[in-house]
């Protein structure tokens, strides 16, 4: 299989191992009430340490399927709008543009693997549950849902994918090029990937955070008739029983709780993205640099050897 692939597979696993702890707590001040803005009133309601790590097997599995097709999607594109591109770490001469469309396609093309992960991942951490786990909830969603349920809110999901990948890629490679310099050591080199790696995950959510929040709202929705002790947004969002859908949740939100309640956690959503993606995307190239050396290795001993 293509060495993009396993790069993206396992950079994207060792990304969700990191990032996990501060993704819960991020998840749960999106789904709160304008009371609850700050990490420690979220991380006093953890019922146990493992709470830190609730939600994490569907991730790990499903973020590196989902980053290993956003990686091959995203190289496939690029070639197609612009042309075989030699070192796909390096797309140098490729124009932004391109490079933004291929990231959207990417995200699109993901789709399919990180709305069902998201919305185990959502339902997982919201639970107050001790026992609840990510097969539990997948579990119930298709018990309660059918296997379609496990798409609730992918619309949404497939928007904040495409937009926020294209500016994930986008922004990372213009931050390469503008600290290349012609004279740079392999420790600079490697400083300068977790820098724009860092910068591209925080611009990245900043741009689909409002977003994200509306997703984490929706989804949400579903957890108040399986657990007592729902989440507070439930009772603003769900009056009498009733589901809404992601232009309802956006509307009622910002007349209840005013913009502020579209970013918040974008703080701590902030710093894990700064964290994981400097690892995501130094492990990335790392693995795609040593999988393209060891396949042209490979390819070298395979040739018929020629008579002098």
């Amino acid at each position: 299989m293509a060495a993009d692939f396993w790069a993206g597979y396992i950079s994207g696993a060792i990304g969700i191992i990191i990032g996990n702890p501060l993704d819960v707590v991020k998840v749960r001040l999106q789904a709160g009430d304008s009371h609850s803005n700050a990490p420690s009133t979220q991380l006093t309601r953890f019922e146990r340490a493992n709470s830190l790590i609730r939600g994490a097997a569907a991730p790990i599995l499903g973020y590196g399927a989902l980053n290993a097709i956003l990686f091959v999607a995203y190289n496939r594109t690029l070639t197609a709008l612009d042309g075989p591109v030699t070192d796909p770490t390096n797309p140098v001469g490729v124009s932004p543009y391109s490079i933004w469309l291929a990231g959207a396609a990417g995200g699109l093309a993901s789709w399919t693997v990180s709305s069902p992960t998201e919305f185990i991942k959502c339902r997982a951490q919201l639970d107050r549950r001790p026992e609840v786990s990510s097969w539990a909830v997948a579990k119930d969603i298709i018990r309660t849902r059918g296997w379609r349920g496990l798409y609730f809110g992918g619309a949404i999901t497939s928007a904040r994918d495409s937009i926020g990948y294209g500016f994930y890629f986008w922004s990372y490679e213009l931050c390469k090029r503008y600290m290349t310099s012609n004279d740079e050591s392999s420790h600079q080199a490697a400083l300068k990937v977790l820098l724009c790696g860092g910068i591209a995950g925080v611009v990245t959510w900043a741009s689909v955070f409002p977003l994200d929040m509306i997703k984490t709202r929706l989804q949400a929705q579903t957890i108040a008739d399986h657990s007592p002790r729902a989440t507070e947004a439930q009772s603003l969002l769900r009056p009498q029983g009733q589901t809404l859908n992601s232009f309802q949740i956006a509307k009622e939100t910002y007349r209840a709780e005013g913009i502020k309640a579209f970013y918040r956690g974008l703080g701590v959503c902030s710093v894990r993205a700064f964290i994981v993606n400097a690892v995501q995307w130094a492990a990335y190239e790392w693995l795609m640099k040593s999988f393209t050396k060891s396949l042209g290795s490979e390819v070298k001993t395979q040739e018929p050897m020629t008579a002098a």
